[in-house]
């Protein structure tokens, strides 16, 4: 039998020029029908995505000799180059809002997985701090613009706008498939995602700086507490002028400092983010989504699931463990600045860790068993929230994973003999690589389960079906008969089953409350300057001062941010459940 011979080919029901070129002819073509591209060619991604290496390589650059020998650039390029990239980003951002967007036909289709709920709703949060560390940065800049260059005083002025106006745009528009001005549209989603990159590093040298002269002081090489007769001395000259130079004596430069060091991690994890949904938007530029695509998942909010659906030894004990690492978090930050009271604070810090860690793998390690007994089916065909959601908690994990096996080397190195600290620091060390692996499959696997309980026994059926019967359908109308299948509403039995709340279902629920709130307290706690790998010692003993501090500081913002992609994850494995 011919299909008809009027009927589109594959290509061209996507608007490809290469389905109308030859009618469908013979009934063979159906067999060797190629799949329908869903995503833009190539050569355009490859303009901005060259664009974009070229820019970030560059800044790189520029923000490491800015860090590693600034006396080199005498006139400020790093953050002339960054505050020239924050303009250009924020004029293709009026751009594209005022403009471009109330073109006809340049957003026909919505990627519904981009920019869920809770990923919106945490990225705007850190927004809101982000743009309130700008105000303490422009006062604290402002008062000591005597001893600031020009570009660093003006850099907080053009930053908030930038901020702005990328939190509006990932926050109404983060869904975009857009069609129209291609490549404008991509170098623009381009340039954008490396100021956040930039932005994001430049953060990180500075935050290294911070740390280095909280070590210093640590260590009493800091000269800022110096007596007068002594500050007259040519050794600590540069140090006594370096010190006054980051605040005056005044108690509103001393606010506004302490408010800029607070609020600093907020900054970073913002840039990440945000650096993150862009990705999704640039990939998205000219894709294509069925007509009857819908999300899997409903949008709910997360409270009233958890509500709903009863969970309650999942929030108890994720509660404790909350209320343990503030306890903590508080008596850390205060002993460990006192010589006698030091090494209780280390103990208390490895003590906490070893008593969740061990909670935590163990819960993952049971949600891995019940996703093998619920034997859903796995969600096929590509997505790139989806492979970046899976390729984030990879890279990020490698942060810990590495700041883990080097302290494991230096702990077996120098550690046997410093009492129970080596001990404890390789304990801490060996757990923390458990945890996160057995977390990491536990989430990849529930980011790839169907949502409908039945699927899998749906696609046997069909299977089954299938055998008996072959009837001679077009791939075109085969498809999306395989989609409703699954994608469809769920028959009165399965609607039944589902109201039951099965025991998978709640155990999955449980175990997802309770590791989204011992995740966030274990963001918490390194986010805010609780950092034992700079205090202990053993690495810095090991490895030297330097080289330990290259690798804590690179190690360290991935860490945090791992833990933080992680919660979003686990909400929405908790919604999916």
């Amino acid at each position: 039998m011919n299909p008809d011979p009027g009927a589109p080919g594959a290509g061209s029901s996507w608007g490809s020029p290469a389905g109308s070129e030859e009618p469908v002819q013979g009934s063979d073509h159906r067999m060797i029908q190629e799949p329908e591209p869903t995503w833009a060619p190539s050569g355009r991604s490859l303009i901005s995505g060259l664009l974009g290496l070229n820019v970030v390589l560059l800044g790189a650059a520029l923000v490491a000799g800015g860090a590693l020998r600034p006396e080199g650039l005498k006139h400020q390029e790093p953050q002339v180059f960054l505050l020239l990239l924050m303009g250009v980003s924020s004029a293709w951002m009026l751009w594209y809002l005022l403009w471009a967007r109330k073109q006809p036909g340049i957003c026909p289709h919505k990627d519904h997985h981009a920019g869920g709920i809770p990923v919106t709703v945490v990225l705007m949060l850190f927004a809101v701090f982000s743009l309130l560390l700008c105000v303490f940065r422009v006062g604290y800049l402002v008062s000591m613009r005597d001893c600031k260059p020009a570009a660093k005083v003006l850099a907080p002025f053009i930053e908030a706008p930038f901020l702005a106006l990328q939190s509006y745009l990932l926050w109404a528009h983060s869904k975009d498939c857009i069609h129209r001005h291609k490549i404008i549209t991509r170098s623009g989603l381009m340039l954008l995602l490396s100021a956040d990159l930039l932005l994001w590093l430049n953060a990180v040298t500075e935050d290294t700086i911070h740390e280095e002269i909280e070590l210093e002081k640590a260590d009493g090489l800091d000269f800022s507490n110096t007596s007068a007769s002594e500050a007259g001395s040519p050794d600590v000259a540069g140090s006594l002028n370096s010190t006054l130079c980051r605040c005056a004596a005044s108690a509103a430069c001393l606010t506004f400092r302490k408010g800029f060091e607070v609020l600093y991690p907020f900054n970073m994890e913002f840039y990440l983010m945000a650096g993150c949904m862009l990705y999704v938007m640039w990939k998205n530029v000219g894709r294509r989504v069925s007509p009857g695509h819908r999300p899997h998942v409903a949008q709910k909010l997360t409270l009233q699931v958890v509500y709903r659906g009863g969970v309650l030894y999942g929030l108890v004990a994720g509660a404790l463990v909350l209320a343990a690492g503030v306890a903590v978090f508080i008596l850390y930050q205060v002993w460990v600045s006192r010589p006698r009271l030091r090494p209780t604070a280390f103990l208390v810090f490895y003590g906490y860790h070893l008593a969740v860690m061990p909670a935590m793998s163990l819960c993952c390690l049971a949600g891995v068993l019940v996703h093998r007994l619920e034997r859903r089916a796995s969600e096929a065909g590509h997505n790139p929230t989806r492979s970046l959601d899976v390729t984030l908690l990879v890279a990020a994990a490698l942060g810990q994973l590495a700041l883990s096996y080097f302290s494991l080397v230096a702990a077996l190195a120098v550690g046997t003999g410093d009492g129970h600290l080596g001990e404890l620091d390789l304990s801490y060390s060996l757990l923390s690589l458990l945890e996160l692996m057995l977390q990491n499959i536990f989430i990849i696997e529930g980011l790839h389960r169907h949502p409908d309980p039945l699927a899998k026994r749906k696609q046997r059926r069909r299977s089954i079906f299938t055998l008996k019967k072959k009837p001679a359908v077009p791939i075109q109308e085969e498809r999306k008969t395989n989609t409703s299948l699954l994608d469809g509403n769920m028959p009165a039995a399965a609607k039944e089953h589902a109201g039951k709340t099965p025991w998978t279902k709640r155990a999955i629920q449980e175990i997802c409350a309770f590791l989204i709130l011992s995740n966030v307290m274990l963001w918490v706690i390194p986010a805010f300057g609780v950092h034992p790998q700079f205090e202990n010692g053993l690495g810095k003993q090991f490895f030297g001062f330097s080289a330990w501090f290259v690798l804590v500081n690179l190690g360290q913002p991935l860490s945090v941010f791992y833990r933080m992609h992680s919660v979003g994850a686990l909400m929405e494995l908790l919604i999916a459940a």
